[in-house]
């Protein structure tokens, strides 16, 4: 005859206790996961564009609500449309005194000059006494005369913006910094770092052309960011996707707040160095960067004015992807885009470069 076990009523109450602590973690892991899956989704508006959250974890909703407050600040701070901005104030100031800015403002247009250094003024943020004359994407978009765009193009240098802690310069009355070509990216970055703070698990913010994600998405799988055909913006499908852990993307098309006049398309990817838009055969530039989206949206720029060969050497001292596409649907991938790019259309043919 088999004998029983028998347990005292202490070692029983032991053996339950460990059974229930068991019990109630499982659960609380199975809860957590469960919570961690759950995603918030709202929409905001700033820079003339809708801004798309979709945040996931117990802070969600905290997070999105912080990522939009940050957005809003920013674009007190940036946009030109208003008088009290920072950037309003420099250029009001121009050629005559420095002027005092907000921490964040600062590192801004010092991440700005980063990229305009490195990548030889292809991308500029003193563009604007140019870029103004076009007014792309205004209700008065015009071919300027040639005469108006060599009378500010001296004006078009990133070297006349300076900077001395927190405060900044311009170096003659004419010149004026505008961000709007970075505004996307910045709000991203503000987007993903709200996240952070608020203690979101994850979460994908996008903002007109640029994206940002932000921790490992649910289920562990990358985050899919399509790549949209780049046909003046008649075709909206996506001709592949970019797989990514983390960063930033951002695409400069030349479909981009273009117009149309004497049967000629104008897009508003302008040269620095003439003025006028760049004509070298691409149509779109898509950049992946791991540090910053402002930043993603400054070298995505800079790149298409570069063409296919400087841009792969800018990126590749930032350690950035790019992913370059000409009118005749041929892609150019660098080494770090290779692996993140999911080709899914045959009327593409892409080649590492």
């Amino acid at each position: 005859m088999k004998k029983v076990l028998e347990l005292s009523p202490k070692k029983l109450a032991a053996v339950l206790t460990g059974v229930l602590i068991l019990v109630l973690a499982l659960l609380a892991a199975i809860f957590l996961r469960y919570d961690a899956a759950r995603h918030y989704e709202c929409t905001n508006y700033a820079f003339g564009t809708y801004i798309q959250q979709t945040v996931y974890g117990k802070a969600r909703e905290q997070a999105a609500a912080s990522a939009a407050a940050a957005i809003g600040d920013l674009e007190d701070r940036i946009s030109l449309q208003g008088e009290d901005s920072d950037i309003a104030k420099l250029d009001a100031e121009a050629g005559s005194d420095w002027t005092q800015l907000n921490e964040k403002t600062v590192s801004l247009l010092n991440t700005c000059l980063d990229v305009a250094e490195k990548s030889g003024g292809a991308y500029d943020p003193t563009l604007y006494p140019v870029a103004s004359l076009w007014d792309f994407g205004g209700l008065s978009s015009r071919v300027p005369d040639r005469s108006e765009v060599e009378k500010f193009l001296p004006y078009v240098g990133y070297e006349n913006l300076r900077i001395d802690g927190n405060k900044a310069s311009l170096k003659y009355h004419s010149n004026a910094a505008d961000l709007s070509a970075v505004e996307n990216g910045a709000a991203c970055d503000e987007g993903t770092a709200a996240y952070r703070s608020a203690g979101a698990s994850a979460g994908l913010i996008a903002a007109g052309r640029s994206v940002g994600v932000y921790g490992r998405k649910p289920g562990g799988k990358p985050w899919s960011i399509a790549v949209q055909s780049p046909q003046n913006g008649k075709d909206p499908a996506s001709i592949g996707s970019l797989e990514i852990g983390s960063g930033f993307v951002s695409t400069a098309d030349s479909s981009e707040n273009s117009f149309r006049s004497g049967g000629v398309t104008y897009h508003s990817l302008l040269n620095p160095k003439t003025g006028y838009p760049e004509n070298n055969g691409l149509v779109s530039v898509t950049v992946w960067y791991e540090k910053s989206g402002a930043a993603a949206d400054a070298l995505a720029r800079a790149c298409f004015v570069l063409g296919p060969e400087k841009a792969l050497a800018l990126t590749e001292r930032y350690g950035a992807g790019v992913l370059l596409i000409d009118g005749k649907n041929k892609i150019v991938i660098n080494g770090r885009m290779q692996d993140a790019f999911h080709l899914a259309s045959s009327s593409y043919t892409v080649k590492r470069g």
